[in-house]
């Protein structure tokens, strides 16, 4: 459609000028404050996205880690991609050897880094060199375990090499492994009761304590999830904190930890294990703890089902979603 309107021309003369009428673009998208206090961060609009504004993921279902760096890791059902700090997409392992990775760790070996993924629907953890995308190391159901189901959700690496990995959508079972990947033992049963897990679904080191635990996202335990410690022998110590929602995992810096709750929010932890900040909580229940919310819906500052997040040397968040369109966002720290 188009209309006819007056228009200065040469000085004095005046023409009629042939206009189009177009539709006024969209507003981009706004920086959201959220958090309180010490945990206050803006986020950052279009982060990760590709040139044309669409996300570069496929599906997320995975987690994110920080490398020394900084290089931003992320899993997706397409493979591993790796972002620099402004979100701009510098590495990336495409295809079934690195697909569908549920939880991503990056752990120092000596002078490198290496990065850890827990593979539910393949059923393995591997150990990646995220110089080459090598997989260097595989851990499939352990030999004389008698299990015929494995689906493992969290992967952690202990001080001495010791590797944990949780077979959270099947057994309930932690299982512990030498640096070299020969099994050693296992802990934990399916069920509700204190020293029972109802989805082992997330894990890390708690480095707050001396020396350190493993701190376990009991996911569905009910009648609300909680976060539990266990020492690197696999003894239960305590219950940490309740009432969570569906804690999908946990990541450590410091005095804090993250805490994705898959309800559209994100906790953050003191010291104490008191929640001082809760982030991006999603008011409306419809779209959280939603897999199918497209991108065309993302609301700026709003979580759908965040499922893994990792700090930065600066405290700044990165946080992805459980996710149809592929989402990831960064959190600046605001000082």
């Amino acid at each position: 459609m188009s209309t006819r309107t007056l228009c200065p021309l040469l000085g004095s003369f005046v023409v009629a000028c042939l206009v189009s009428a177009a539709p006024a673009a969209a507003e981009a998208p706004r920086p959201v404050r959220m958090g309180s206090g010490a945990m206050t961060f803006d986020t950052v609009p279009g982060w990760g996205l590709g040139e044309d504004g669409k996300s570069v993921l496929g599906s997320t279902h995975g987690g994110v880690a920080v490398g020394k760096d900084g290089t931003v890791w992320t899993s997706s059902s397409l493979g591993i991609f790796g972002f620099s700090p402004d979100g701009t997409v510098t590495r990336r392992f495409l295809g079934d050897a690195w697909s569908n990775i549920h939880d991503l760790k990056i752990y120092p070996e000596g002078d490198r880094e290496f990065l850890w993924g827990a593979r539910n629907v393949a059923g393995e953890g591997i150990k990646v060199d995220p110089t080459t995308g090598e997989v260097v190391l595989r851990l499939g159901i352990p030999e004389g375990s008698g299990l015929d189901k494995w689906a493992p959700t969290a992967i952690t690496v202990g001080p001495d090499g010791v590797i944990f990995l949780a077979d959270g959508y099947a057994s309930n079972r932690i299982f512990k492994f030498d640096r070299t990947g020969k099994y050693l033992a296992h802990f934990g049963v399916a069920g509700n009761g204190m020293k029972e897990f109802n989805t082992c679904h997330g894990m890390t080191l708690d480095t707050r304590y001396d020396p350190p635990r493993l701190l376990v996202c009991d996911r569905n335990h009910q009648p609300k999830g909680r976060l539990v410690h266990y020492d690197l022998d696999g003894n239960f110590i305590e219950e940490v904190v309740t009432g969570l929602g569906m804690p999908t995992s946990a990541i450590v810096q410091g005095d804090h930890v993250s805490v994705p709750d898959l309800h559209g929010r994100l906790v953050i932890l003191d010291k104490s294990n008191t929640i001082m900040a809760v982030l991006g909580h999603n008011p409306d229940a419809e779209a959280r703890a939603n897999f199918n919310v497209p991108q065309e819906q993302w609301r700026e500052g709003i979580f759908s089902g965040t499922h893994g997040s990792a700090w930065d040397a600066e405290g700044n968040l990165y946080v992805q979603d459980w996710n149809v369109s592929g989402r990831i966002m960064k959190l600046v720290r605001v000082k």
